[in-house]
């Protein structure tokens, strides 16, 4: 994810990093390339009468734009639907781990702190799971080596250390460690956790239907190829550019709705998960009393 202060309005137009624009710059070159040589061939269109009606692009190009602003609207509120069950994630870690520290009676400081490494494994483990990343480098770091080869031929990571956490409880409870009613808090959390795992893997998962961004892609590309039979008439040697422009901001519509569909994604414009494990691993080892400083997030460049 591209993290930027706003720049001055004027240095806004010629942004590069962040926009989707290096992607469309191929399509638009041959847009423009196609709308020169119906330019040219001008004179043989109008003596063929295939020339078309202005008005129709009016009102075909209103109809477009409201489709694209459902589907981009579908993939936003993915995309945040994303980043609240990763602020959740944040969120339940912490309490998880408060309640290690708070709710165990008796001198558990290595159960703790297991606990934590496995609040932390499980977060990267997510995080791998929905970017198809391997995890081997991260679980070896943060589990017990038994643990660590047990999960290599694992297909669900995150679940399995689930479990392992589940399984902690139960042991600190069998050695006298936690009330019944302290158990009770710690399966609650574990369920919220279980609740966001669920979550990530619905939206990673179910793409939104196939059929409907092939319909919304053929349909963009065939009104932006259209155009230039509407506008040579009129504008002539400036229709290439005009119809480049208006172009230009329904395939980047259409661009922006692809990459904000899957949020877990290493796009520029996806969710830095990269960025929030760390985070919430600094956080983690925080309360676990290991001081740790977390580093600025620098807003003039990549994070992911």
């Amino acid at each position: 994810m591209i993290i930027k202060e706003k720049s001055h309005w004027f240095k806004m137009l010629f942004e590069w990093k962040g926009s989707v624009l290096p992607q469309l710059v191929p399509r638009l070159l041959l847009l423009l390339l196609f709308s020169i040589v119906v330019v040219y061939f001008k004179g043989f269109l109008l003596f063929h009468n295939l020339l078309i009606n202005p008005s129709i692009f009016t009102l075909f190009g209103i109809a477009l734009a409201i489709f694209l602003g459902f589907r981009n609207t579908v993939s936003y509120e993915r995309f945040w639907e994303g980043r609240k069950l990763w602020g959740a994630l944040l969120n339940n870690t912490r309490s998880l781990a408060r309640q290690a520290h708070t709710l165990l009676e008796g001198n558990f400081q290595e159960e703790r702190t297991a606990f934590i490494k496995l609040l932390t494994a499980f977060v990267y483990a997510l995080k791998h799971q929905l970017r198809h990343t391997d995890p081997a480098q991260d679980m070896q770091r943060l589990l017990p080596e038994e643990l660590a080869v047990e999960l290599e031929n694992v297909v669900y990571k995150p679940a399995i250390i689930m479990k392992s956490l589940g399984s902690w409880v139960q042991k600190i409870r069998l050695k006298g460690g936690i009330e019944p009613m302290a158990q009770l808090a710690f399966e609650d959390n574990l369920n919220k956790l279980s609740d966001i795992l669920g979550g990530c893997e619905r939206i990673a998962g179910t793409p939104i239907p196939y059929t409907y961004s092939v319909l919304l892609h053929r349909t963009v590309y065939v009104y932006c190829f259209i155009l230039p039979f509407g506008f040579v008439e009129t504008m002539g040697w400036i229709t290439p550019l005009i119809t480049t422009f208006i172009a230009y901001t329904f395939v980047a519509l259409e661009a922006i709705a692809d990459e904000l569909e899957d949020p877990f994604g290493d796009q520029p414009n996806d969710l830095a998960l990269d960025t929030m494990a760390k985070m919430i691993e600094n956080t983690l080892s925080e309360i676990d009393n290991n001081k740790i400083s977390i580093p600025s997030m620098v807003k003039s460049h990549y994070v992911t």
